[in-house]
């Protein structure tokens, strides 16, 4: 029987994510080295998101995650755009998503194709690579204050989920949890880690307990991270959580910020896609510098 909701397609087996959305428009030849990243295009060339969520569909994505991840009220007011405007922004990166998953199906991949709408970090807005650090200086409640309006927006538009997505530290968490209450809308929380720890180094078992009791979160875990974190983490999420997990790590690898390029070889493999099934992740996909070449074999290898 096909699954009306994800929530309910998390409890029949897992379910593939996308890759990372600003490779793929790069690979596409569009400059996104500005404060807006990815959420430049919304206004500027949003038929650019449409293909880039549309080739991860066809490579056997069956959620894709929108391009909101560094867009904010605050991010695009620093660029001029009124706070009306923002959100019909925010609402188009659910939309462009949503036009993805039609042509896909319209040239014959098979459903249901969803939608994840994107929710950064704070240090994602600064544009300076604190969300890899956390610890802003901010309060939780100071927190929780810049990411109500973005959520609501967000949640408005009609995603089938909310990813709260690449989260540092315990207080962002806590904001975010707060901050999704009574919105309606399911959510995932995935920290950014380093080890066995957040990136602000608080221990992995803490930051998942604040989601155990959540009841808008349907799944916890980990992204943009190295894969080779990936399935201690997913083990420990499950465990404390009682739900089940997400995991979209980055190829494995690492960014020279000196040179301003890639370094390393890539240690996101199809082998070890198993490994993070059987220690409880229920979605499962890529981040950083994982294609759509990479999520054919991912999604190939889960539906084996």
């Amino acid at each position: 029987m096909t699954p009306r909701s994800l929530t309910e397609a998390l409890a029949a087996g897992p379910v593939v994510l996308d890759g990372g959305l600003s490779n793929q428009l790069e690979s596409a030849g569009y400059d996104l080295s500005d404060e807006l990243w990815s959420a430049r295009l919304l206004a500027e060339r949003p038929e650019a998101i449409v293909a880039a969520h549309l080739a991860y569909y066809e490579a056997g994505a069956e959620v894709a995650i929108t391009s909101s991840y560094q867009a904010t009220f605050e991010g695009f007011a620093r660029r001029g755009v009124p706070r009306d405007r923002a959100a019909e922004l925010l609402a188009q990166s659910v939309e462009l998503a949503r036009e993805a998953a039609r042509l896909a199906t319209a040239k014959g991949v098979h459903g249901p194709l969803w939608v994840a709408a994107s929710v950064g970090p704070y240090g994602a807005m600064l544009a300076d690579g604190s969300e890899y650090r956390g610890r802003y200086g901010l309060t939780v409640d100071e927190l929780e204050v810049f990411h109500r309006p973005r959520l609501e927006a967000l949640a408005a538009a009609g995603p089938d989920i909310l990813a709260l997505e690449t989260v540092p530290d315990t207080d962002e968490a806590r904001a975010l949890l707060r901050a999704v209450r009574g919105l309606g809308v399911p959510a995932w929380l995935s920290y950014s880690v380093a080890g066995g720890r957040t990136r602000a180094g608080q221990p992995l078992e803490e930051a998942f307990a604040l989601a155990a009791d959540a009841d808008e979160v349907v799944a916890v875990g980990v992204n943009c991270c190295a894969p080779e974190d990936v399935e201690p983490a997913v083990a420990l999420a499950t465990r404390v959580t009682g739900k089940p997990a997400v995991a979209y790590p980055n190829s494995g690898e690492s960014w020279d910020a000196g040179a301003r390029g890639w370094r390393g070889e890539a240690t996101f493999t199809a082998d070890r896609v198993s490994g993070w099934q059987r220690a409880g992740a229920r979605l499962i996909g890529g981040c950083c510098r994982v294609g759509p070449d990479r999520i054919a074999t991912l999604a190939a290898a889960l539906r084996r």
